[in-house]
């Protein structure tokens, strides 16, 4: 397993914000106790960023002119976001290249970013880019979300593009209210609070089928923790093995895989991706 992190991720931040630099900071600390290394990652280009989302999206978070109580205009967001970016672009392309699984251990997150517009704790979106960046490389690409919240920026971004899928499970009603049903190439999965962790990975393996059928050359998976059952904004009930048999599920479809930090805002979150880092590399 490839890891890459860079502790210029920590350096923004709001007193009581959710999505907190000490979040990656306590995992970062806790995979390095496990024995896990990691590389610096680079950053992306405009022009990467381009592929995803519009030149007026990009000005804005370049000018830092831009208001979202929730994704604030920190100082110097623009290079942050856009190592949290390269991350992605050097996790997929490692996978590729090297044959192992790779994860990107950045913030800021971003599958909320949709083409012309950001929000929910995103500037912009890491999974979407990488992916259109890998593009170069293979065709047909799988992104398979498990954060709580749906991922309406990668839909927005990924819906009706020939050789991508979009899998989203996510519960609903919650932030930011779409995703309610399937449309062309994204498939949604709404969940209830109530849900269980048995219901949840029933439901993740019927999507995963599909996954299966469309036979994509490389797997990228929005991976957030925030359906945990201690996460202190949403209300799924997750527990920390749930995420070593999501990442046992994934591996099971033996292909190419990287996965990059979406959500996650418990305590645990630490051990809640070695769990599922534990599961990918089964």
């Amino acid at each position: 397993m490839k890891i890459f992190y860079s502790q210029k991720c920590l350096e923004y931040g709001q007193p009581g914000h959710p999505e907190s630099p000490q979040r990656v900071e306590a995992t970062y600390g806790y995979l390095s106790e496990k024995g896990y290394e990691f590389d610096e990652p680079t950053l992306c280009s405009d022009n990467d960023i381009l592929r995803a989302h519009s030149e007026n999206l990009l000005k804005s978070v370049k000018s830092e002119n831009f208001f979202d109580f929730d994704t604030p205009a920190f100082k110097g967001i623009y290079d942050i976001a856009r190592l949290s970016a390269g991350s992605a672009i050097n996790a997929a392309l490692h996978c590729l290249e090297k044959n192992e699984s790779a994860f990107s251990l950045m913030r800021p997150p971003g599958h909320h970013a949709a083409r012309n517009s950001l929000g929910g704790f995103c500037y912009f979106n890491n999974i979407a880019i990488a992916c259109l960046k890998a593009q170069e490389k293979v065709q047909k690409i799988a992104v398979v979300d498990f954060d709580c919240h749906h991922g309406n920026g990668t839909e927005d971004i990924f819906l009706g593009k020939e050789n991508l899928l979009y899998l989203s499970l996510h519960q609903s009603p919650l932030y930011p209210g779409t995703g309610l049903r399937s449309r062309g190439n994204c498939m949604n999965y709404p969940l209830d609070a109530s849900t269980s962790p048995d219901q949840f990975l029933t439901i993740f393996e019927d999507g995963l089928n599909e996954i299966k059928k469309f036979n994509p050359d490389l797997l990228a998976i929005s991976a957030g923790f925030d359906s945990y059952k201690l996460d202190p904004i949403t209300n799924l009930t997750l527990e920390k093995q749930t995420y070593n048999e999501i990442g046992r599920q994934l591996a099971a479809i033996r292909k190419p895989a990287f996965a990059i930090l979406e959500g996650g805002y418990s305590k645990d979150l630490p051990d809640c991706i070695y769990q599922f880092l534990l599961g990918l590399e089964a």
